[in-house]
């Protein structure tokens, strides 16, 4: 049988890389909305070419409004025959951080193959604006689904849980590192992490990079909590699953008009449940791509060197649960990229020139 993810995989790279590229001119101008709307449009260019159905399951831009690819959104040519994929994106994360020019922003996509004849989507829509969310690396993940697959950790205290993730990672709490989104709503993780005694590190953009963090051998990471974005949180499940790492996240709310607007009508019992990996990409497929634009704990950003521009982008595949990092060099006096704004269908204008 044709491997249809095998095939496209690296048509995911070249739309994180086209969105890193036509982004990096507004690093540091204050423009987050036009480096969002610019990241966008490459991403949309690229699988205007691509032979694939293509529904965006999960969508970036609906926190603030900006420009966006949203919820219901498809993408690629969507022939009778082309095959079925549920796409979940942020074209930029940390489009503050760009927009400052401060570390931390990189273009993301992830995608699942839908089985033949199915329906449902497999990449799930968690409806709320933010999550408490906790991810932790392979280490920790291959205890627990031996010795404890149940474990709760949202509802436990870090002052339990942080001397637990010690014991198995064979530290001593001070030699703890773990790693926080700064903000308001977080300042109860920061100073229970203080009282522990465990080394705290602050990012104050790029949910999906820090969720990523405690899964890569040299991130120097032991874990990330935090109150985070939904969407970030089933990007960085993906990631997991080829990684190895796993994420537990719930919905929460900022005040119950928030909750009652998000999630309207839903039980209860589902509002509390804790999700993990395997309960927010159902299947077996998963592609997880990511191209840095300003350098971040996962990727470096885009270098420029007189008219060559390095990319660098990490693709990942569950199935096989193979990681790639693709270091492309891009000559600007040639290099094109399709953008849909200037009409799609092959049209295409030389970078930087948007």
């Amino acid at each position: 049988m044709p491997d249809s993810e095998r095939s496209i995989e690296f048509e995911f790279v070249r739309a994180t890389e086209n969105a890193a590229l036509n982004a990096m001119r507004f690093i540091g101008k204050g423009e987050k909305e036009q480096a969002d709307a610019a990241a966008c449009d490459a991403i949309q260019g690229v699988f205007d070419l691509i032979d694939i159905r293509g529904e965006v399951v999960i969508g970036e831009g609906i926190k603030d409004n900006a420009p966006g690819i949203f919820l219901g959104d498809k993408l690629g040519k969507w022939g009778a025959q082309d095959p079925v994929f549920n796409i979940a994106l942020d074209p930029i994360d940390g489009t503050t951080n760009l927009s400052k020019g401060s570390p931390n922003a990189i273009s993301v996509m992830a995608a699942a193959e839908a089985p033949a004849g199915s329906s449902q989507p497999i990449m799930r829509n968690i409806p709320s604006y933010y999550s408490h969310k906790m991810s932790y690396g392979p280490a920790v993940a291959e205890f627990l689904k031996r010795e404890d697959p149940q474990a709760n950790f949202l509802d436990a205290p870090l002052e339990e849980t942080l001397p637990r993730m010690a014991q198995i990672l064979r530290k001593r709490i001070t030699d703890m590192v773990v790693l926080v989104l700064d903000r308001p709503r977080n300042q109860a993780f920061v100073d229970a992490i203080r009282r522990c005694g465990a080394s705290l590190r602050t990012i104050g953009d790029g949910d999906i990079t820090a969720a990523v963090a405690p899964s890569l051998p040299d991130s120097g990471i032991d874990l990330y909590v935090g109150i985070g974005g939904s969407p970030e949180g089933v990007l960085t499940a993906t990631a997991l699953r080829a990684l190895g790492g796993e994420i537990q996240m719930r919905m929460w709310f900022p005040n119950p008009e928030a909750k009652s607007r998000e999630v309207k009508g839903m039980a209860e019992t589902e509002i509390q449940r804790i999700y993990r990996s395997r309960d927010i990409v159902t299947g077996d497929s998963a592609i997880f791509s990511a191209t840095g634009i300003i350098e971040s704990p996962l990727l470096p950003g885009v270098k420029l060197i007189g008219h060559k521009a390095i990319t660098h982008t990490i693709l990942m595949r569950a199935k096989s649960q193979t990681v790639r990092y693709i270091r492309a060099v891009h000559d600007l006096e040639k290099k094109t990229i399709h953008l849909r704004s200037r009409g799609g269908e092959g049209k295409e204008s030389k970078i930087g020139k948007g």
